[in-house]
């Protein structure tokens, strides 16, 4: 804040400036100073007070920053928030709930069972390919990493994995992926169904279900 207080008395070209009372301002918005203690005030003053009725983050948020102004205040709001025990308690989730966790079963040997998914916004190698199609053996942990571009049909899709899965491993019995339009399409669905391959997808808001794949994507 000293360096701003010290642009503005030199006249240097800057965003802050001081209103009549004495008060400095960055964009019509007061700077809070470094004080932990005043800023909670006016965090528990937005949130809690009888007039604020617990408002969420992103509102809270919203509202304060047409008024107050401090380095990281967003960061601050989601935090106060987050520690709210009366919000914890009567917040209602607005979201569907979550499916029942269905075990897999256990592999019992190699490219029998598999899992996949895609890892897509990659950088575009000389190919025009911007993804990778990963495809794990639940078994032996072996992966197979293909490049693909994002615009790929369902028919080359269907070519690739029959000539780089199937030919070198042949049909697996079941399939894990998640529920990419990919996956769930009728002429993915089809396709495995004359292959005799079982397709399963991963449960709603559960997204360990395809723990092999996304553990990979980690590495």
């Amino acid at each position: 804040m000293a360096t701003h207080v010290q642009d503005i008395a030199e006249g240097k070209p800057t965003e802050f400036r001081f209103r009549d009372e004495g008060v400095l301002c960055f964009k019509d918005r007061i700077v809070v100073p470094n004080d932990s203690e005043l800023r909670r005030t006016i965090l528990t003053e937005a949130h809690s007070s009888p007039f604020a009725m617990h408002p969420s983050s992103t509102k809270m948020y919203r509202d304060l920053k047409g008024e107050y102004y401090w380095a990281g205040l967003k960061k601050d709001v989601a935090e106060f928030v987050s520690k709210c025990m009366v919000c914890q308690r009567v917040k209602v989730e607005h979201q569907f709930p979550s499916g029942l966790l269905q075990p897999l079963r256990i592999p019992e040997w190699k490219w029998e069972r598999i899992t996949m998914d895609f890892v897509t916004g990659l950088p575009m190698t000389p190919s025009k390919k911007d993804s990778v199609w990963v495809i794990v053996d639940r078994f032996t942990k072996c992966a197979h990493f293909l490049p693909i571009h994002t615009t790929y049909t369902y028919d080359k899709l269907a070519e690739l994995y029959i000539r780089e899965i199937v030919r070198l491993h042949g049909v697996p019995k079941s399939i894990v992926s998640d529920r990419d339009p990919k996956f769930t399409s009728r002429f993915w669905e089809s396709l495995h169904a004359a292959l005799g391959s079982r397709l399963s997808f991963s449960t709603s808001y559960h997204p360990h279900i395809d723990g092999q794949s996304e553990w990979l994507f980690r590495i």
